[in-house]
């Protein structure tokens, strides 16, 4: 049986409530975490590097189901235990195309979240590093607390210097932060909200918000990459060591056009090699893909410079990856891991729970099996893209009745249903016995 000790009733029911509606949790992963013990050590040595100065970054691969989402947000938890900042930033052809950094930069800040702060954190990021800014002024015992204009003066000279490197390549990072501080002292909410937006990459800020800070036009592509720089900065500076960015599915750019894709392959490779270069301390860069988009024609191989910085040799067995290179790769589940963590799951719902003997006793290990092997079958037997469905119906359609209902008896009173609305396109597309996956260019 797994451990639930200290584990509270909020948290269970946010885990749990989750898993209901067949969504990955937010929080609590640990909980969930299931095969990920040999990749533990690894990316404590990455948090550490990040945490003093370095950037890291990691390429996750795994097929649709296999769980790289689950990873991504387990990572983002251990980051944020280090008290590292996180965002989480969805790829897509539309929505948050790779080729246009600027968007990438804009949906970063609106997903930055702490351990303290939810997304998004920008607003309590940037306020705590003035804070912190005017702190290390009155700290340094040179300027009177009570002469306004001399700590504005002195917080001014400070911002400068800490902002050095940073306003060589974006100049008007610091000045938006300036124009910030101004209008927030001068009593115009309106003026810092405008500011602060166009700080996080929002275009169409008016363009009298923008001449108060003395900024212009909208974030572009290149001035992105500044701006990432800027923020890395700030965070460092009111305390937080570095950012864990993940850019999830990207797998998505093997479906856009071909000119879209090659440019963001190249801001792809433009990326790992500013990582690697220095440019970004405190950064922790992940993308997670399906192995087409590693191997495939249409991916990584387009573009052969990354495609060099992205080669990993995978051994035979899984069991001897190397946790510390490039490349990532997750097998997916088995049914014995279904089963694994089926009894995590099942433990954290019995934890305190009134009926705890009936639901260990009704849904015994012997049941889960069952039950994973059931729904493997109805996936034409691919069990890697079961985790989700699984949980799903273990909880709503299994562990919730036994609790409610005293004299239901999963054998005998669940009849395990696949709904096709309620499958993913990947899903569905695998209950069809005669379709054969092809890799086509």
């Amino acid at each position: 049986m797994s451990s639930t000790t200290g584990v509270s009733s909020a948290r269970r029911r946010q885990v749990l409530d989750a898993l209901r509606r067949g969504a990955v949790p937010e929080t609590g992963l640990d909980l969930l975490a299931v095969g990920l013990d040999r990749f533990a050590a690894a990316v404590t040595e990455e948090i550490d590097t990040v945490r003093t100065g370095g950037a890291v970054f990691k390429a996750i691969r795994g097929e649709y189901g296999s769980g790289k989402t689950f990873f991504a947000r387990w990572l983002a938890e251990q980051a944020k235990r280090a008290n590292l900042a996180t965002a989480e930033v969805q790829i897509s052809e539309n929505e948050t195309p790779l080729h246009r950094l600027e968007t990438v930069y804009r949906r970063l800040t609106e997903r930055l979240s702490t351990a303290t702060f939810p997304p998004s954190a920008l607003r309590p990021v940037v306020d705590a590093w003035f804070y912190a800014l005017e702190d290390d002024v009155l700290g340094a015992g040179t300027v009177d607390p009570a002469d306004q204009p001399a700590v504005d003066r002195a917080v001014e000279e400070l911002l400068g210097q800490r902002l050095g490197v940073v306003g060589r390549t974006a100049p008007t990072f610091a000045n938006a932060l300036r124009g910030y501080r101004a209008a927030v002292a001068a009593g115009d909410p309106a003026g810092a909200d405008a500011v602060l937006a166009w700080l996080g990459g929002q275009p169409h800020v008016s363009a009298a918000a923008r001449r108060h800070a003395g900024i212009r036009g909208d974030l572009d592509h290149f001035g992105a990459l500044g701006f990432l720089q800027g923020l890395l900065a700030v965070l460092r500076d009111c305390g937080y060591p570095g950012l864990l960015l993940v850019l999830d599915e990207v797998e998505t750019l093997q479906r856009v056009r071909s000119d879209a894709r090659d440019k963001a392959l190249n801001a792809l490779r433009q990326l790992v090699d500013e990582v690697h270069s220095g440019r970004f301390p405190g950064l922790y860069l992940v993308i997670t893909g399906t192995p087409a988009f590693y191997d495939g024609p249409q991916g990584v191989a387009r573009l052969a410079p990354l495609a060099g910085r992205l080669a990993t040799d995978f051994p035979a067995d899984p069991r001897f990856d190397n946790p510390r290179a490039v490349q990532l790769r997750l097998p997916g589940f088995t049914v014995d891991a279904l089963v694994e963590l089926g009894a995590r799951v099942r433990d954290l719902f019995a934890a305190d729970n009134p009926a705890r003997d009936r639901l260990l006793r009704l849904a015994d290990d012997a049941y889960l099996a069952d039950l994973a092997t059931a729904l493997a079958g109805r996936l034409g037997g691919r069990v890697g893209i079961a985790p989700r469905l699984f949980l799903k119906k273990l909880v709503a359609g299994v562990l919730d009745p036994i609790e409610l209902h005293p004299d239901f008896d999963p054998r005998r009173d669940y009849a395990l249903t696949v709904a096709d609305a309620e499958l993913t396109e990947v899903e569905r597309n695998a209950t069809r016995a005669d379709e054969i996956a092809l890799d086509l260019p």
